[in-house]
């Protein structure tokens, strides 16, 4: 073989070479009982039409390429944003790999979580045993001063109780009485990441508030907290610590991963790092008020501050893009009596003349979109208020309401007259829809580019170009570092989009004496 120890090549062009190319011919020919190409031509072709369109869109029983996650994902991130947290879930080892290699592959960072391994035995008789032995493990050699608990399928088809189990690891002696261990089960077959991190945030504060209200006075401390929601832009916790802090704010970040998602090479290591303490979310309910900074995603909390922390919970859209942002900064300034300092209106001014510079770049050129029910929401408001047209939006885990609240917003717009909103559709929908109704560009995270793959396979002129935003983001480094809220995020999106206009039209005028009269330095 080509490939040796002292030239190193990576899969690509590794795979090209000739030895590699007789070993995949060969395996097709005797082992994958391959039909010929001319046939997964016609078959392809056929996926691009209408007809298929229609049968697509038909079917009830299946999903290819969910535009989602597991509710446990979710459940491990929230956990991960208090201090000095151990993620544990209750079930299979396998279940766990999944979560840390699915982060670990978009932080590009190791991520701390356990299982208490349940094979075949405990999907029979239970999981209690397990659960003894694995509290009991990964406190002595993890050292953490929280335990948050999650379950998985296994654990929660065989009806596994939370509750019941650690009560009884503690009452068996195999953690401390005093030892916290808030807990959610986070069934995978319902839901998604997102309800996940909401269960396990509501079961946090339920954990460590719901038996501790009679000395809790809403506003005493002076306060706001703030809920981000399954957030995986670091730059959004950082940016929104930086907007409280211009503005002089006294608040809680309730669940924030930053430090331990990105930690220094300095030579330290940190299985924890950053977060936030017991001692604030203890304090939680003496604040103000409590904002959810994705509120379509945080059902149950709302709930929870609604009837035990009797608290506002006023309401908020995602501070995302101009307008939105406004409105949450406008709503923080109300509830704490602090001005909005010069210098985040000098911020939005920035935005507001780069929206000038660039909105003729951006006006008219229609986008498919897909991701979470918050960020789908603020992204297409942004779109819109550049003069943009959302064409095709997706979000496979969204409910009746959030439709209705995006057709409504979509209806005020010019913009949005011809968009069509999809929910409880996956990617292999939204593949239909490039090839029939084809958009301009597709946003979305790093399982659009199969789309973006297929549609140029038909035809250069069939290519609709994936621009990634949202998560997961696998196959491009340090995006996890970007922002997408308040006037920086929006900065920031803003600049991707347009570059990706300008790239895209670089492709399309570089063939020379051909289009290159396109192809200028005066953009």
């Amino acid at each position: 073989m080509t490939q040796t120890a002292d030239k190193i090549k990576p899969g690509y062009p590794l795979f090209l070479d000739e030895d590699y190319q007789a070993s995949i011919t060969s395996k097709r020919e005797t082992s994958e009982e391959r039909v010929d190409q001319a046939k997964l031509d016609e078959v392809f072709e056929w996926t691009t039409t209408k007809e298929y369109q229609e049968l697509n869109f038909a079917r009830e029983s299946l999903t290819i390429n969910p535009a989602k996650a597991c509710q446990p994902l979710g459940a491990v991130l929230c956990a991960l944003g208090f201090e000095k947290t151990l993620p544990y879930v209750h079930g299979s080892q396998g279940c766990v790999a999944y979560f840390r290699t699915y982060f670990n592959r978009h932080f590009k960072e190791p991520i701390a979580c356990v299982s208490d391994s349940m094979t075949e035995d405990a999907a029979v008789f239970g999981g209690q045993k397990n659960m003894f032995d694995g509290l009991e493990n990964a406190k002595a050699l993890y050292k953490p001063e929280m335990i948050a608990v999650s379950t998985t399928c296994m654990a929660e088809v065989i009806g596994d109780d939370l509750n019941a189990f650690i009560g009884n690891s503690k009452k068996e002696g195999h953690i401390p009485q005093e030892f916290p261990t808030p807990f959610a089960h986070t069934p995978s077959f319902v839901g998604s990441h997102t309800t996940g991190w909401d269960n396990m945030f509501e079961g946090t504060m339920r954990y460590f508030t719901l038996n501790t209200m009679e000395d809790k006075a809403v506003g005493s401390n002076g306060k706001i907290n703030l809920v981000p929601g399954f957030e995986t832009y670091l730059g959004n916790f950082r940016v929104m610590h930086r907007m409280m802090q211009e503005m002089g704010v006294d608040y809680s970040m309730l669940s924030d991963p930053t430090d331990v998602l990105d930690t220094p090479a300095d030579g330290e290591y940190r299985m924890y790092d950053g977060g936030t303490t017991i001692d604030e979310i203890k304090d939680a309910p003496n604040a103000i008020d409590t904002l959810l900074l994705q509120p379509w995603q945080l059902p149950k909390t709302k709930k929870y501050l609604d009837t035990v922390w009797h608290q506002p919970a006023s309401k908020i859209d995602i501070p995302m893009g101009l307008e939105w942002t406004d409105d949450f900064l406008m709503k923080v300034s109300e509830l704490t009596g602090k001005e909005i300092p010069a210098s985040l209106a000098k911020e939005r001014g920035r935005l507001v003349d780069m929206m000038t510079d660039s909105h003729q770049w951006l006006h008219g050129k229609s986008f498919a979109l897909y991701g979470d029910a918050d960020f789908v929401m603020g992204l297409t408001k942004f779109l819109l208020e550049l003069g943009a047209e959302p064409k095709h939006i997706l979000c496979h885990h969204a409910n009746k309401r959030w439709k209705k609240a995006m057709d409504a917003m979509l209806a005020d717009s010019p913009y949005g007259q011809n968009s069509t909103v999809y929910m409880s559709k996956d990617l292999w929908h939204l593949r239909s829809l490039c090839f029939t109704d084809k958009p301009d560009f597709l946003i979305g995270n790093s399982y659009g580019k199969f789309i973006q793959r297929d549609t140029l396979h038909k035809g250069k002129e069939h290519e609709v170009p994936l621009i990634r935003l949202g998560f997961p983001i696998f196959d491009r480094h340090h995006l996890h570092r970007m922002t997408t809220l308040g006037y920086e995020g929006a900065m920031y999106m803003l600049t991707t989009l347009v570059n990706a206009v300008l790239e895209q039209l670089d492709r399309e005028t570089n063939e020379m004496g051909v289009t290159d009269f396109g192809y200028d330095l005066v953009r």
